[in-house]
């Protein structure tokens, strides 16, 4: 059990490295990129991702989720493994040539659509990379540590070729390739190495139909988020202008980086909850839950708050001042970091091990539907900052179905949490930060102080005030730190 505890911190270490560098990357590159694009460019970009997400969607047929489910339960036996996999294969390959015929037809008859088919055929090529790069079975077989340095390679090198080839306005189909070779790229070496994992000859006793119930679910549930994670930047798309998308998508871009890190636990804990539950460990189930919730709560209230608190330096220093008209947006969605990152635990992690997805359909479905019927309403009036209102309600809907279902498996987990503590601690970084804005100097000092103030202060608090787990990372770090020292 200890490997397994150690392999866990590694995966988690590792991930976070990953996530970490999903900070790094973005910082470098939109404040140059949106100010050669501009808001316009930007949005046609963004438009452009989430029109192909719905194709991807149908392509994948919910497979990223159950493939690290079905595959984390089998790991152990190769064949059977290899068999799995050879099967979840196929069906997505067959999905993907349906999606991308549908494609073909809706950008030749869509005249919206056809004027940029160039930008669209080149986003697409995400589903063909994700097809090819069964990044399910690598996240089953906890490869963490390959997946964050092959990712980070791909991303130095696309951050390269942005420098060299994005200059000007008209660019940003060149960007849009750039932004899918990051993403995607990667999942060439996956393709390459899949023999390391699997057998490649075909091993027969094939049953591709077992999959079809288990991908239906997850497949709905997919549908159900893409909806209304997408349906809000298609919305504007289609009810207002190219910059308005530009100006959503910046305070989505800020929301996708921070949920990244807020989720970072979740995504290591997938493969190790279903084991957990496959063999009956149900104790280190309930215990990982714990320190899931936990961590979400620790991590997400004050990057939430200190990102509302600082909203206006944040889109002046990394876009500059022509998206002024992306702050409140972004103010309205920050709330949803700690809406999703509970979600995210308790779907992901909890319901979905134990085969409960249903809950975790049914909550986004009815998520959908409130974003659907709010942004139909307030993008007309409000554009940006409607569908920033219709997401924030959605997100809560989705928890609040989730947390009715599993009141009575996950109530002690959330009675544990100390409440209390996190908003005394976020009270002070608050007080300690906040006159930090009233300084007369450039937007980026204005963030280093306040972050280090802001930051600085909660963690200490909860330290003083012996928060578990952060006492129990406090104290992994400074161990790890001075066994350096004695061993040099």
């Amino acid at each position: 059990m200890a490997e397994k505890q150690n392999s866990l911190k590694l995966n988690f270490i590792m991930n976070a490295i990953l996530t970490m560098s999903s900070f790094v990357f973005p910082l470098i590159t939109f404040p140059y990129v949106s100010r050669i694009l501009l808001p316009e460019g930007m949005g046609k970009v963004a438009f452009a991702k989430s029109f192909i997400s719905y194709f991807a969607l149908f392509a994948q047929m919910g497979i990223p989720t159950y493939g690290i489910r079905i595959c984390a339960k089998v790991r152990d036996n190769k064949d059977e493994l290899s068999r799995t996999v050879h099967e979840i294969f196929f069906l997505n390959l067959v999905m993907s040539v349906i999606a991308y015929i549908g494609l073909f037809l809706t950008l030749a008859f869509v005249p919206r659509l056809y004027d940029e088919r160039s930008l669209y055929i080149i986003v697409s090529l995400s589903i063909f990379c994700t097809v090819i790069g069964m990044e399910w079975l690598y996240k089953a077989l906890e490869q963490y540590t390959y997946i964050t340095v092959r990712s980070i390679i791909c991303n130095c090198i696309a951050l390269v070729a942005l420098f060299l080839l994005v200059h000007e306005q008209d660019d940003y189909i060149i960007y849009g390739g750039i932004t899918i070779f990051a993403t995607s790229a990667s999942y060439i070496f996956n393709f390459i190495h899949i023999n390391k994992y699997v057998v490649l000859r075909p091993l027969g006793g094939y049953n591709i139909v077992r999959h079809l119930k288990g991908v239906a679910i997850f497949f709905a549930m997919s549908c159900a988020t893409i909806i209304y994670t997408h349906l809000d930047t298609v919305m504007i798309g289609f009810m207002a202008t190219d910059a308005d998308v530009g100006y959503y998508d910046t305070a989505v871009k800020i929301k996708y980086v921070l949920v990244s890190f807020v989720t970072s636990l979740g995504t290591v804990l997938l493969p190790r909850a279903s084991y957990y539950v496959k063999s009956g460990q149900m104790d280190e189930f309930r215990k990982i839950t714990e320190k899931a919730l936990n961590f979400v709560f620790l991590i997400a209230s004050p990057l939430m708050l200190y990102f509302i608190l600082f909203a206006k330096q944040g889109i002046y220093l990394l876009f500059g001042s022509a998206y002024e008209a992306s702050i409140v947006p972004m103010q309205i969605i920050l709330p949803t970091l700690l809406l999703i990152g509970l979600t995210n635990t308790l779907g992901i992690q909890i319901l979905v091990p134990l085969g409960r997805e249903k809950i975790v359909l049914i909550s986004e479905v009815a998520g959908a539907a409130v974003n659907l019927i709010i942004n139909a309403l307030l993008i007309p009036r409000m554009l940006s900052t409607g569908a920033a209102i219709g997401t924030l309600v959605a997100e809560f809907v989705v928890l609040v179905v989730q947390f009715a279902a599993l009141r009575n498996e996950c109530g002690d987990a959330f009675r544990k949490i100390r409440y209390m503590h996190i908003m005394v601690a976020l009270a002070i970084g608050t007080v300690a930060s906040l006159w930090v804005r009233m300084m007369e100097i450039n937007d980026f000092t204005i963030l280093v102080i306040s972050a280090l103030l802001f930051f600085g202060s909660y963690t200490l608090f909860l330290l003083f005030a012996k928060e578990p787990l952060v006492v129990e990372i406090y104290e992994q770090i400074i161990g790890k730190v001075f066994k350096k020292k004695t061993s040099i």
